[in-house]
């Protein structure tokens, strides 16, 4: 089991007043004891670690972030895939492909990109975008 942390599912958990916090939180305690490995990328946490801390008090959003996010990465339990110059190029061929769709962020680009790259189908996202480009993305929880 594979899925793709965007960065919706990691401030919904970060924020405990975010009215997903709960179920994001349920439902990533029973992927994670399914043996289930997350990824994310190194964009997604760029955009997470700054709008976290324009939500909570910075000794939240820094203590959610190391020890949620890099202990993750620390243990395996979290992959975090870096967007590479070709990984880049290849979420610019997005950029023009769906050139129609301006209010699609790069970030999702490139998110869209490493799950092509890595098979993944399934997305911690409330973000429409992420199936409206039938990639063949799901949204859960």
């Amino acid at each position: 089991m594979k899925l793709f942390i965007d960065t919706w599912g990691w401030l919904a958990l970060g924020d405990r007043r975010d009215p997903a916090h709960q179920r994001v939180k349920k439902f990533l305690r029973a992927f994670d004891s399914r043996g289930g490995l997350a990824y994310t990328t190194d964009y997604v946490l760029d955009e997470t670690i700054t709008r976290l801390f324009m939500l909570v008090p910075f000794p939240i959003a820094k203590g959610y972030v190391e020890r949620t996010i890099w202990e993750a990465v620390a243990t395996g339990h979290l992959r975090l895939e870096r967007i590479t110059p070709e990984r880049f190029a290849k979420a610019w061929t997005l950029r023009k492909r769906y050139h129609d769709k301006p209010e699609i962020s790069f970030t999702d680009l490139t998110s869209f990109v490493i799950m092509e790259e890595l098979r993944l189908r399934e997305a911690l996202t409330a973000d429409a975008h992420f199936e409206y480009v039938g990639l063949g993305f799901t949204r859960v929880p």
